[in-house]
């Protein structure tokens, strides 16, 4: 298995100490779209969720921060959840919390690392992720990285007088 890092980012786990961190990037309104947030979460419910990111076998998710090699600056998190090792396949989420450093590439260069990580250490079949329609920069980064559509769940999402369709996309891990 190949390090989880190129030449510009890495993938790490997450630590207590990135609790404050979480707690900003969770609580922030504009990210409660993709993440389906209503709530604010409490720095208690924090550090139950780093607790939880510590073993996927027993929780099912799991949770890396996203990190510029050059300074050690996360600026994001990558999510793998409802994780099914019975039957190999995983749901992948990500954000790039930090709204300057998104559209530079560092999204699709942690995806790739992740999907080796999931096929060669978690031994996983398929992942899956599900796209809000109106999100066009998510829907051409998953294409690029050549996860194929293969469903539309119709106005999913209610968003004010907005209904929003569901794109589901899905990668085979193993030929």
């Amino acid at each position: 298995m190949k390090e989880l890092a190129t030449e510009r980012i890495k993938l790490r786990a997450v630590e207590p100490i990135d609790a404050s961190m979480l707690f900003i990037w969770e609580n922030n309104p504009a990210n409660w779209k993709i993440s389906h947030t209503e709530v604010p979460f409490s720095m208690h419910n924090i550090h139950q969720l780093i607790e939880q990111f510590s073993s996927v076998r027993t929780s099912g998710q799991l949770r890396m921060i996203v990190e510029l090699q050059e300074n050690n600056k996360a600026i994001g998190a990558i999510d793998l959840y409802d994780v099914n090792f019975k039957h190999g396949f995983a749901t992948l989420g990500i954000l790039i919390a930090d709204t300057q450093e998104r559209g530079k590439g560092y999204a699709f260069e942690a995806i790739s690392l992740f999907c080796d990580y999931c096929r060669e250490v978690l031994s996983l079949n398929n992942l899956q992720c599900f796209i809000h329609a109106d999100n066009e920069a998510s829907i051409q980064l998953f294409q690029k990285l050549e996860w194929r559509m293969i469903g539309v769940r119709k106005n999913w999402y209610v968003y004010g007088d907005n209904l929003i369709d569901e794109l589901a996309f899905q990668l085979c891990l193993k030929k």
